[in-house]
């Protein structure tokens, strides 16, 4: 994952494009690195306790543990995850971030796709973290 990438910050309307020079925000490169890495315990220091989760066009599921068993059926369904060519838009209370990710199947071939996520942040900690990605090949 690159550690720089574009950034947006929607609190200052004079920047209209996104800054290949602005770094994202931390707790955005840490939260996809803990997903990459397939560190659960990790990634959910990032979430508020009571957030909600929802994957492409699955329900949604609300706290820690509904998180963790959803998070926990995906890595154990793929052999690897990587998330590259970050952009991201930050409000104070809202970010939303694109890019691509590359799931690597149990049988070694890997699907790249593009997202998008959009995270409602509360105290610092993710309250909202909706996934938008068509990963309808992944195990076709």
């Amino acid at each position: 994952m690159e550690a720089t990438t574009n950034v947006v910050d929607q609190s200052h309307p004079s920047h209209p494009h996104a800054d290949p020079q602005r770094p994202l925000p931390e707790w955005l490169t840490g939260m996809f690195a803990a997903v990459d890495a397939f560190d659960i315990d990790r990634f959910l220091t990032f979430l508020s306790p009571e957030c909600e989760f929802r994957f492409a066009n699955a329900p949604s599921v609300y706290g820690h543990e509904a998180i963790r068993q959803a998070v926990g059926g995906l890595f154990g369904a793929i052999k690897g995850i990587s998330h590259k060519d970050l952009e991201a838009w930050v409000n104070p209370d809202t970010t939303i971030a694109s890019g691509h990710v590359t799931y690597v199947r149990q049988n070694d071939t890997e699907l790249t796709v593009p997202f998008a996520v959009i995270f409602r942040l509360d105290h610092g900690l993710v309250r909202q973290y909706l996934i938008y990605v068509d990963n309808s090949q992944l195990f076709t």
